[in-house]
């Protein structure tokens, strides 16, 4: 939607009539020229008769250079659509597991078993699409931590950040404790007291230089609630012979699953554990985290605008630079070109 800042400006249009009415006319002096040659003469008055065509132009373009001049000056802007801007809201880190372990494939999807990964991503980027008015960052780790998103209101980005996630990028070993540390760096000197770390892991910490138990004190010590959640099936049947159930047989996929210490990590900041055996049971984690830690109600609106102002001026500026070419007197040798085809 178009508005003008500064509408009044406008009460300005009338202002060069007004002076032409108002204002007393200047007087011109004439001034005798003796001119030597009578085709002298002649291509005198072809210029002035040629400056008089040219007035109605002129006069054109200067109206036209006043009208654009007092709509620059009016401050012609482009609204957009309002936007909602939460006035508060939380800072929730998500922390992934990309260790080669998220490779076991225990996770039911209808027919078919994917592996955990896959899984942990679908239900992520449904639990980031609810999250809104909150900044979420995302922390991927393995044997090394780092941050893939910063905290962000940009959920779409944090979604393609974890869609383009892929195992083994942090390296193949479980550091949460460097993952809870980094975290913490990150949302200690935040302002407020509304901040959230998700863990997600399926092993137990085999790498990194922080424990896992000191670094979820550090988080506490600065009002940072953890929720854990454990991933990965409780029981798998492996196929026997040829795909028969002759020689099958069921195993644990998550028996390196660390579910004291991330009781423990839980506990130490206020949070929760979690338990997800398949992608509902994940699911439902989420949406249990949806309603401990609701966003926030309350939210302002903003509409970017776009300042016009220099598209109306330029116009001026060119429309300008043409009526001064006109009004400059025309060459002799055109002058003298055009008198000739006259006689001719």
């Amino acid at each position: 939607m178009l508005e003008f800042q500064l509408p009044w400006v406008f009460y300005c249009l009338p202002l060069p009539l007004l002076a032409y009415l108002l204002l007393p006319r200047a007087k011109q002096q004439q001034t005798a020229v003796r001119v030597p040659f009578y085709h002298s003469l002649e291509v005198m008055q072809q210029q002035h008769s040629h400056k008089s065509q040219q007035r109605p132009l002129q006069l054109t373009g200067l109206v036209l250079c006043w009208l654009l001049l007092v709509t620059a000056a009016a401050q012609p802007t482009w609204i957009g659509d309002p936007i909602h801007l939460p006035t508060e809201g939380r800072d929730l880190m998500l922390a992934v597991d990309l260790s080669e372990s998220m490779r076991m494939e225990d996770m039911q999807a209808g027919d078919e078993l994917v592996n955990r990964l896959v899984a942990v991503k679908a239900v992520i980027n449904d639990f980031v699409d609810r999250r809104a008015g909150d900044r979420i960052g995302l922390i991927l780790f393995g044997s090394q931590a780092y941050i893939q998103a910063p905290l962000t209101f940009d959920r779409e980005t944090v979604k393609r950040f974890m869609r383009e996630s892929q195992i083994g990028f942090a390296g193949p070993a479980t550091a949460i404790g460097d993952a809870i540390g980094l975290a913490v760096k990150r949302l200690r000197k935040r302002p407020g007291d509304k901040h959230v770390l998700i863990l997600l892991t399926d092993g137990a910490n085999t790498a990194g230089e922080v424990q896992p138990l000191a670094a979820a004190k550090f988080a506490a010590q600065h009002n940072i609630t953890i929720y854990t959640v454990g991933v990965g099936a409780d029981q798998l049947t492996t196929p026997g012979f040829f795909g028969s159930s002759f020689g099958a047989r069921t195993i644990n996929p998550s028996k390196d699953l660390d579910e004291d210490t991330l009781q423990k990590i839980a506990a130490l900041t206020g949070g929760k554990y979690f338990r997800a055996k398949n992608p509902k049971e994940l699911l439902e984690i989420y949406r249990l985290v949806d309603e401990l830690e609701p966003t926030e109600a309350d939210a302002k609106t903003f509409r970017p605008s776009l300042s016009l102002f220099y598209w109306p001026l330029a116009v001026a500026v060119i429309i300008s630079l043409i009526t001064a070419l006109l009004k400059l007197p025309r060459p002799a040798w055109l002058a003298n070109k055009s008198a000739t085809e006259g006689e001719s």
